[in-house]
């Protein structure tokens, strides 16, 4: 019964904070300044914030320690200049992440 209870709320919470929005700036009403400059900004915190997180364990004592991810982000960086895709480049620098370090290193 708990558990049930417990599925019932999460999905109340998350209609309700997925919904919220449209409810608050919905209706014709103007979006304020702050929420159009979070808007065009957290995308590319966040994207910061997850770089650091994922290199914050590289390890320069070894080649084999930092060369997989160094050549993976390379790959991602170039993918995403030439073809302005996130997806293509983030899912080509995890499937070159992973092929080197099960294949190579």
């Amino acid at each position: 019964m708990k558990i049930w209870l417990s599925v019932v709320v999460i999905a109340l919470v998350t209609a309700a904070i997925r919904f919220l929005p449209f409810l608050i700036f919905g209706g014709g009403r103007k979006t304020p300044k702050i929420i159009e400059k979070l808007g065009r900004t957290l995308p590319y915190a966040i994207m910061g914030m997850l770089v650091v997180y994922c290199l914050k364990e590289v390890h320069f004592t070894a080649v084999s320690g930092f060369l997989p991810q160094l050549l993976a982000c390379l790959m991602v960086g170039v993918l995403y200049v030439w073809k302005r895709n996130t997806l293509i480049s983030i899912v080509a620098g995890t499937v070159c992440y992973m092929l080197l370090v099960q294949l190579v290193f």
